[in-house]
């Protein structure tokens, strides 16, 4: 069973890792898997994982890496995968660099599932050793292709038709991105805080200076992320992770800005 990394990669959440930073290369599966529609907002996936990680490395050799965030509310195993041209030094001592990591979100009913994924990946990249070196992931469409081999080998046991599953997949992705709004493949992501409240003009906190232009003049974003929706902006996809409210009605917003990289505003 590898069924949640096959619907990551349906929906489009396998991703080209930013930089070779550990941190860093967290931070950003994370925040992908707060952004799932079905997630609530303010679940702080991010916060739960780099917690996790300071106590127990999540590394399966090989190249291969699985950290998690378990939550207490029930719903589905959620996962998102990324792909490390370069390789991470994932702090394991005489390992080689990961190429492969596999973000999961475990819900509290979701434990059991969970085990039995990560158990079943295990024992394909013991039986079929040709997924273990980096060479094996070269590019992005190659990383694609083999998980989608490893999938079948872990579901079915046999020999894996790419060529089919290709384009069962490509129909499947096109809904998916459709019904969530979002591809999450070659991303950008920024974080972004909004300030507001009555009798004062939003404030827009990001690094992204085009970004804190647009979010500025958008005389519906404050409505909308105050309701709880995500909201559509010039190219960019407003998550709401979760609020602070200050003295005077004020409150900040703490949000994360979607788009694609090859995409104008």
């Amino acid at each position: 069973m590898l069924k949640s990394i096959l619907d990551a990669l349906q929906r489009g959440r396998l991703v080209e890792l930013p930089d070779n930073d550990k941190g860093d290369a967290l931070q950003f599966l994370a925040t992908m898997l707060e952004a799932v529609p079905t997630i609530p907002s303010g679940t702080g996936i991010v916060e739960a994982v780099l917690e996790h990680e300071k106590v127990s490395n999540t590394s399966l050799g090989e190249g291969w890496a699985c950290p998690h965030a378990r939550v207490d509310f029930d719903g589905d195993l959620v996962c998102a995968v990324g792909w490390s041209p370069e390789g991470i030094d994932y702090g394991v001592h005489g390992e080689p660099p990961v190429h492969m990591v596999v973000m999961y979100l475990v819900p509290g009913n979701q434990l059991n599932t969970y085990l039995k994924e990560v158990s079943s990946l295990a024992r394909v990249l013991r039986d079929n050793p040709r997924y273990r070196s980096s060479g094996a992931f070269p590019d992005l469409d190659t990383a694609r292709h083999n998980l989608l081999d490893m999938v079948h080998l872990a579901i079915e046991g046999g020999a894996p038709d790419a060529r089919a599953r290709m384009i069962r997949l490509e129909a499947l992705t096109k809904g998916a991105a459709l019904q969530e709004g979002l591809r999450l493949e070659g991303v950008e992501v920024d974080a972004m805080t909004v300030v507001a409240g009555p009798g004062i003009e939003p404030v827009v906190l990001t690094r992204n200076r085009d970004l804190a232009t647009l979010a500025g003049s958008d005389r519906g974003l404050v409505a909308a992320i105050a309701a709880g929706n995500r909201y559509q902006l010039q190219g960019w996809m407003v998550v709401l992770k979760g609020s602070t409210a200050y003295v005077g009605d004020r409150v900040a917003y703490d949000c994360i800005a979607i788009r694609l990289k090859n995409r104008s505003a």
